[in-house]
């Protein structure tokens, strides 16, 4: 449907870059995005489900269009989308978090005609060092969450340096 991965190939994706990583193969770096439809259920419920599909089409051209190289994209729930950026540091994480929530925002999506705006809650965080799938996805959940409640619409991020230093980490809308 949206021709990206799904959640089993993306996870065994981003688990086989991280053993690289572990062996010093590839950069010890990088960032996982968690992507969530605001009020996705609304979409189906007023519009049918045809439409909700072309609403998850166009969510994840948008993100592929903000991608480049190695990143890797995955639907890896109903309206939830993963984003692994292997690399990268927390700076090009977060403006392509950013990147990616603007795209969708401003995405003409006017299923029949009827204009239905769409936008995204992204939580995310990025890595140095040895780390794992399952710790990566708990802590961008949890920022995912933070974003959702907080009013949506907006990137909640931890970086390896707001770890380090106890500053809080950044939500932005």
């Amino acid at each position: 449907l949206t021709a990206v991965f799904n959640r089993g190939a993306f996870s065994m994706l981003v688990e086989a870059y991280l053993d690289k990583a572990r062996s010093h193969a590839v950069a010890e770096a990088g960032a996982l995005l968690i992507v969530d439809a605001d009020h996705f259920k609304s979409i189906n419920d007023r519009l049918g489900h045809d439409c909700g599909d072309q609403a998850l089409k166009l969510i994840a051209s948008t993100i592929r269009s903000q991608l480049h190289g190695a990143d890797i994209v995955g639907r890896i729930g109903g309206e939830e989308f993963a984003v692994f950026l292997p690399g990268a540091d927390a700076t090009r994480s977060f403006l392509v978090a950013e990147s990616i929530r603007l795209r969708i925002r401003e995405a003409e999506f006017a299923p029949g005609g009827q204009p239905c705006p769409l936008s995204v809650s992204i939580g995310g965080v990025a890595f140095s060092g040895p780390t794992t799938y399952h710790h990566m996805f708990r802590v961008a959940d949890r920022h995912l969450y933070k974003a959702k409640s907080n009013g949506r619409d907006q990137v909640s991020f931890e970086s390896p340096r707001s770890r380090l230093s106890g500053e809080a980490a950044g939500t932005f809308h």
